[in-house]
């Protein structure tokens, strides 16, 4: 296997300017260049990346800390992200923090401690100093830690007040608002939402907050539909819609002819529902290309002139719902 100074004695140039080359670092004229690059390409030569690292303090992987891969929204997040970061020569690391703090923490330093080029993070139950205190690169996505990291996401009270406004104009009188965990942004804002839609509207409002989970969210669903009469359910997730559809059905209740509900991601799991879930979607490709495209920017070097994204939902009615009042 070739080493660097088989490549410095094959170009004619000392090993310090082959290393110049490689970590992109220094002065180096064209004519060393193309000879650098001749050599590299006739020996076949690839870098050590453990070397590269030791040297540059910095290696070509990226850390990507969600909250929960089983979700659907995070596998397809993730896609994206690496789809840009693979174009650009770079790793992704897939890191599954369950919303935990430990686990988010242990990822971080662990990852810094092997230098990692950046991280995007999409979930951030740690403090912000444990982010604005890195000396690394680090973009939000979905959630916000800090003013200072940048930002990407879509807007979700904008959202969620589109999907609760499909089901007043559907007819739903009594509806129920499953929103997310309390301490995750993302699900205060689209209960925010909700909170738009219903005010000062005749109607009757239910709120039950759940985790992003299906078996949670069958079981708040089923004590709700037990309780009381409702005929409409905004999920903040889809993942917490499907809970509510399996809810009632083991319950007998007839979707979307006595129950019309509405979730929140737009993932493929909407779809693949029987009935077909209505639901506030998500640009998740678009949400996880800018990400990767602002981080990779800030690596780097480059400047990058907008620091926060909001990107537009879109409603995708499907068979959940009446499309109109009936």
């Amino acid at each position: 296997m070739a080493t660097i100074r088989d490549v410095a004695q094959k170009a004619g140039v000392s090993a310090a300017t082959v290393s110049r080359y490689l970590n992109k670092k220094g002065y180096i004229s064209d004519d060393a260049k193309r000879v650098i690059a001749a050599a590299i390409e006739e020996l076949n030569y690839r870098p050590s990346m453990i070397a590269r690292s030791l040297s540059t303090k910095q290696t070509t992987f990226i850390g990507l800390i969600v909250p929960d891969i089983v979700n659907p929204f995070f596998p397809e997040l993730a896609r994206a992200i690496e789809d840009v970061a693979l174009a650009s020569g770079y790793t992704i690391v897939l890191c599954n923090s369950d919303e935990k703090i430990e686990k988010e923490i242990h990822y971080l330093t662990t990852l810094q401690q092997k230098y990692a080029a950046g991280f995007i993070v999409v979930t951030s139950n740690a403090e912000a100093d444990h982010y604005t205190t890195l000396d690394i690169p680090i973009v939000a996505v979905d959630r916000r830690i800090h003013s200072s990291i940048p930002f990407v996401a879509t807007d979700n009270r904008e959202g969620a007040r589109i999907g609760v406004e499909h089901l007043l104009a559907s007819g739903c009188q009594s509806i129920l608002c499953m929103r997310g965990p309390a301490e995750v942004g993302p699900a205060n804002d689209r209960f925010l939402g909700f909170i738009d839609a219903v005010e000062g509207k005749v109607i009757e409002t239910h709120v039950v907050e759940c985790p992003f989970q299906f078996e949670a969210s069958e079981l708040a669903a089923r004590e709700q539909l037990e309780r009381q009469s409702i005929d409409g359910i905004f999920a903040s997730s889809d993942v917490s819609a499907a809970g509510a559809m399996k809810a009632a059905y083991s319950l007998g209740i007839k979707i979307p002819d006595q129950l019309q509900i509405v979730g929140y991601d737009g993932t493929m799991l909407a779809g693949q529902l029987t009935p077909s879930l209505t639901t506030v979607a998500q640009d998740v490709y678009k949400i996880g290309t800018l990400a990767a495209r602002m981080l990779i920017k800030l690596i780097e070097g480059q400047e990058v002139t907008e620091r926060e994204i909001q990107i537009p939902a879109e409603l995708i009615i499907r068979e959940t719902t009446r499309s109109e009042a009936q």
